[in-house]
């Protein structure tokens, strides 16, 4: 069988202000390594951590990791960044990243956060189930798992991604409500062709940082994974933008 390369974490050290990137739900830290290496050579340190389950060829890692455990990664990045010497950090996450980059930045001390199509007001006009079984077929498909098998798993995986999304909508009204309380710069990004979540979630966002002097972009054209999408050198530019009036 063909060896296959997983992502890694990265951490590109060249300033003295650091950022934290968290990538997707079924991300790795390739999400994030084009906007990485785009701060990185405007002077910015950046580091990208792998969420619990996450970068690996099972696909059903994910669903063995909790919102917990993805918190103390989080936490876990932040301690790794200031034992290298770095106390200004702003932290930026994608989708489900977002949610964790909003609780960090409510809790942890730091210079600013953004998130990228991130649902902090998640509905029920969402299609990640669907996404992720597609996700767990291509990744099993590559890992060399018969067709048939990977049919079989599916009913069952799908029980368990739902079960997964509901305990993240119930990990989420602790971080809503304090949404309100923030007072440091934020960075709301939001793709107009959302093809995962509903993309009026982000103006929920928009709306409930009351206190926060609040960048707020909208990339019409662009869809979910807007890191490495048509609108990714828009998106950089916008983010360095941001990190410069800091």
């Amino acid at each position: 069988m063909k060896k296959i390369a997983l992502p890694e974490p990265f951490f590109f050290e060249n300033g003295p202000r650091a950022i934290l990137l968290l990538h997707a739900y079924t991300g790795s830290s390739n999400d994030m390594r084009m906007l990485g290496r785009a701060l990185e050579k405007e002077g910015y340190t950046v580091y990208a951590t792998h969420f619990k389950g996450h970068g690996t060829l099972d696909p059903t890692d994910i669903l063995a990791a909790t919102p917990a455990d993805w918190w103390l990664d989080t936490q876990n990045a932040l301690a790794f960044l200031r034992e290298k010497g770095y106390q200004e950090i702003a932290v930026f996450g994608l989708s489900l990243g977002g949610i964790f980059a909003t609780k960090a930045l409510e809790e942890e001390g730091l210079l600013a956060a953004g998130t990228l199509c991130s649902p902090l007001f998640l509905n029920e006009n969402n299609h990640v189930v669907d996404s992720f079984l597609k996700y767990v077929a291509t990744v099993q498909k590559i890992a060399g798992i018969e067709p048939t098998k990977i049919a079989e798993s599916l009913p069952k995986i799908k029980i368990e991604v739902q079960q997964q999304l509901l305990e993240i909508g119930n990990y989420l009204p602790p971080i809503q409500m304090k949404i309100p309380e923030i007072t440091k710069p934020f960075f709301i990004a939001q793709a107009g062709q959302d093809e995962l979540i509903d993309s009026q979630s982000a103006y929920e966002l928009k709306k409930a940082l009351v206190q926060a002097a609040v960048s707020f972009h909208w990339y019409e054209e662009s869809s979910h994974v807007i890191t490495v999408g048509r609108d990714h050198h828009a998106l950089e530019n916008d983010v360095l933008d941001f990190l410069n009036q800091l």
